[in-house]
C-alpha cells in the first residue's frame, strides 16, 4: 500500500529527543541552547524534545517561539482523582506540551504496562490534544523465534480493538526492537524498513485514512553513524533518539541525516 503525502499534518522527517531521567536545570540549559545552535540550518526536520516532567516549565521557557516542541515521557490513564504521584494530560498541556511518548519498553517492562493500560494511555492524549508516540517493539527471543511480527501486532491490535483503527490517525508509532534499547545494537535498515512496512499495513487494514496520516519511527540505538542509512530510507519517518539526545553536537548530526527536502 502507499500513502498520500498531502494529509500528513507536516511533510517533514521528525526527529524526537528522549532525555529519559536525565538532566539538571543547568545542563538543560546548555543542551538545548546546543540544540538551537545546530537546527538553525535544519528546517526541513521536526524536532521534538521530551523531557523528563520537573523539567517542563524550563523546557516551555526555553522553546517557546523556536521550531522545536517539547512533551513528556508518560502520563496517566485517568482525567484526575486519588491518583498519588500521576500526572494527567491536561497538566501536560497546562506546561505547552505537544507530544508524549506511551508504552516505552523501560517503562512496560518496569512498571508491568499491560497493552491494554498502554491503550488506555494512547487514548487519553489523543483526546487532550497530545500527539502519541507509541513505542512498540519486540525482544531478542522474539526476533530470534521470528515472532516478532506477532508481538508487534498485537500491541497495536489492543489499540485497533479498544478504540478503532482511527485512533491512528496523525499519531505516532515508534520501532524500538527491546534488544536494541541502550545496548549499541541497533537494527538493521532492512530489518526497520520490513517493520515498519508491517505497522503500516496492520494499521491500513483497520483504517486506510488512519495510515496515511500515521507517522513511524525508528528507535533503539540511533547514533550518527547509523542515522544516514536509517533515515533515507522512504519507510522511516524519523527517529526515536535515546542516549545521543543527550550530547548536542551527536543529536544534531543525527538530524543533519535526514536528506535534504525529504517528505513522509
Amino acid at each position: 500500500m502507499s500513502r498520500s503525502d498531502t494529509t500528513l499534518s507536516s511533510p517533514h522527517k521528525i526527529v524526537v529527543a528522549n532525555w529519559k531521567m536525565h538532566g539538571n536545570l543547568v545542563r538543560n540549559q546548555a543542551l538545548v541552547d546546543g540544540y538551537l545552535q545546530g537546527l538553525k540550518s535544519l528546517p526541513q526536520t521536526d524536532v521534538v524534545v521530551c523531557v523528563p516532567y520537573p523539567y517542563l516549565a524550563q523546557i516551555q521557557s526555553l522553546l517557546s517561539g523556536t521550531h522545536v516542541a517539547w512533551g513528556a515521557q508518560n502520563l496517566a490513564k485517568y482525567e484526575e482523582g486519588a491518583y498519588t504521584g500521576e500526572v494527567s494530560a491536561e497538566m501536560l498541556r497546562d506546561f505547552g506540551a505537544q507530544y508524549v511518548i506511551i508504552g516505552h519498553s523501560e517503562r512496560s517492562t518496569a512498571y508491568c504496562e499491560s497493552d491494554e493500560n498502554i491503550a488506555e494511555k494512547f487514548m487519553m492524549a489523543k483526546r487532550h490534544g497530545l500527539t502519541p508516540i507509541l513505542c512498540v517493539g519486540e525482544t531478542l527471543l522474539e526476533r530470534e523465534a521470528g515472532v516478532m511480527e506477532r508481538v508487534v501486532g498485537k500491541q497495536l491490535e489492543t489499540i485497533i480493538r479498544l478504540f478503532g483503527g482511527e485512533a491512528f490517525a496523525n499519531s505516532i508509532v515508534s520501532y524500538e526492537p527491546i534488544w536494541a534499547i541502550g545496548t549499541g545494537l541497533a537494527a538493521s535498515a532492512d530489518q526497520a524498513v520490513a517493520m515498519h512496512q508491517f505497522i503500516r499495513d496492520t494499521v491500513f487494514v483497520a483504517d486506510k485514512s488512519a495510515a496515511d496520516t500515521l507517522k513511524i519511527l525508528y528507535g533503539g540505538s540511533v547514533n550518527p553513524q547509523n542515522a544516514v542509512q536509517l533515515l533515507n530510507k522512504q519507510e522511516i519517518d524519523g527517529a526515536l533518539v535515546g542516549r545521543c539526545s543527550l550530547n548536542a553536537e551527536q543529536f544534531i548530526k543525527i538530524c543533519q541525516a535526514v536528506p535534504e527536502n525529504s517528505v513522509v
